[in-house]
């Protein structure tokens, strides 16, 4: 991997700007804890005058009424990112621990084409949709829809997948029309300032329209949240964190759009092929080290094939190769921080205090002393109501539970908080579309298939959150709908 690339400013008003205080935080590797460089630490200030920036621009400019403007810029941005593919995968390796094998698919090079299609989907947009003529009370009308921006969107982003999330918000909004501010993690912001440095040097996008904040404290972003000037709040990240996002969006009645937690199942019928459910299942636990919202953290096996397909995991996970995240072999790197690995770990403590069996891991590889790692772990024997079958653990933990045919199959997979994602398998696709169309998720993948893409809406039922990203539905979500009648 090349030296990474660092980018310690702000983008605010069209300015790469230090923290108006001076401060900085510092930007840990967590495949080793060390530091690699610091970031500027946003204050207050520097929030009041982001959203100052966006409102602006917002009122005062004529982006939200020129889609031809929007989408030019938005391929000049896809193409500066492009460019600089290199510099960004460095980055999200360093920062985020994000193995470099998944920077070419989810991590960044999807992510980076799906800003592309957000682009064309502008371009090619029914902006307004005419409704045709009545004649309510006699008034001969002309009636249409009329799609407009929001105004002012704040968007907050988590650290696990940090380069993807930023542009599923920024693409979609400012493709819209809307002015944006972004909030992201402060375990991973070179990927947000790098982003807010290449659009500010490389597009045409006006001064204010795209606004980048560092900061490591958080009454900073809840301070987007509460802001007037504010007309919508994007987040992604935990549920917790997500109801005081919400709480905080009541006061001025702003939209809220939250993608949150998940703890989603892969189910295996009794005539399911055990390596494939396996397979899928390790594959799962150790992508990026489980630090993925939708990814599988539940097993649910047939019970008279439980014992089998249990030593099959195992075994399958013994040798399983992880470690230095910049290793192309490594699908697994490290936790995001020590902070996240002491609370895997004391859930891990809490399952095996609950009957859970440790069948495998549980600890910290010996291997590996630097940094932030966890074993891959396999916690058998889980009751469906224990707190690891229903926490969102996010580390690389996977529950197996035994169900007794397709019925209690569901009720297992339906018995969360949850519903974000899940996956069923079983020889008869009839048979494994029946028993997915019962389980009550955002998204489900069936026998193997995937459900990733851009154009794909994605999001969760329940305490999964509210509304969903990508695809139409996801563009959607930045837009207003105005009712227009006119008398004809």
């Amino acid at each position: 991997m090349p030296d990474v690339e660092r980018e310690e400013r702000m983008l605010i008003g069209g300015r790469l700007v230090p923290a108006s205080g001076g401060g900085a935080f510092p930007n840990l590797n967590p495949a080793t804890g060390r530091e690699i460089g610091v970031t500027a630490d946003g204050t207050a200030a520097d929030m009041d005058a982001a959203i100052a920036a966006a409102r602006a621009a917002f009122d005062g400019t004529g982006w939200a009424d020129d889609p031809a403007f929007r989408v030019r810029c938005l391929r000049q941005l896809q193409e500066a990112l492009t460019e600089n593919a290199e510099t960004l995968r460095a980055a999200l390796v360093a920062e985020a621990g994000a193995p470099v094998a998944l920077t070419h698919g989810a991590q960044l090079d999807i992510p980076l084409e799906g800003l592309g299609w957000v682009a064309g989907l502008a371009e090619d947009y029914a902006w307004v949709t005419d409704l045709g003529i009545a004649e309510p009370y006699g008034i001969r009308t002309h009636r249409y829809l009329r799609r407009e921006p929001f105004g002012v969107v704040g968007a907050i982003t988590p650290w696990n997948f940090p380069m993807q999330i930023n542009l599923a918000k920024v693409g979609p909004a400012l493709a819209a029309g809307n002015t944006v501010i972004l909030k992201p993690a402060p375990d991973t912001p070179w990927t947000a300032t790098l982003l807010g440095r290449l659009a500010a040097e490389r597009t045409d996008i006006p001064p204010g329209v795209l606004n980048v904040v560092t900061s490591s404290r958080h009454e900073v972003g809840r301070q987007l949240t509460e802001d007037e000037r504010v007309d919508m709040v994007s987040f992604t990240g935990s549920t917790a964190t997500g109801r005081a996002v919400m709480r905080a969006g009541a006061a001025s009645i702003k939209k809220v759009f939250l993608e949150l937690g998940g703890k989603s199942a892969l189910v295996a019928l009794d005539d399911a092929n055990l390596k494939k459910a396996v397979g899928n299942a390790a594959f799962q636990i150790t992508t990026h080290a489980g630090q993925g919202c939708a990814i599988l953290t539940r097993l649910v096996l047939p019970r008279s094939r439980y014992e089998e397909g249990l030593e099959m995991l195992v075994e399958t996970l013994r040798g399983w190769p992880y470690g230095d995240p910049a290793d192309p072999g490594n699908l697994m790197g490290p936790l995001i921080s020590e902070r996240q690995r002491e609370r895997v770990l004391g859930l891990i403590a809490t399952g095996a205090r609950e009957g859970a069996r440790v069948a495998l891991g549980g600890g910290v590889p010996d291997h590996l002393p630097g940094g932030f790692y966890v074993e891959p772990t396999v916690l058998a024997d889980v009751h469906p109501d224990a707190t690891v079958a229903q926490e969102e653990i996010f580390g690389p933990v996977l529950a197996v539970l035994a169900h007794d045919g397709d019925d209690d199959a569901v009720r297992i997979a339906n018995n969360s908080r949850y519903g974000l994602s899940g996956m069923v398998i079983s020889e008869s696709a009839e048979r494994a579309r029946a028993v997915a169309d019962r389980i009550r998720t955002g998204t489900i993948s069936v026998n193997g298939g995937l459900f990733y893409g851009a154009d794909v809406p994605f999001g969760g039922y329940r305490q999964s959150g509210v509304g969903r990203e990508s695809g139409v539905a996801g563009f959607e979500e930045y837009l207003e709908i105005k009712s227009i009648a006119e008398a004809a």
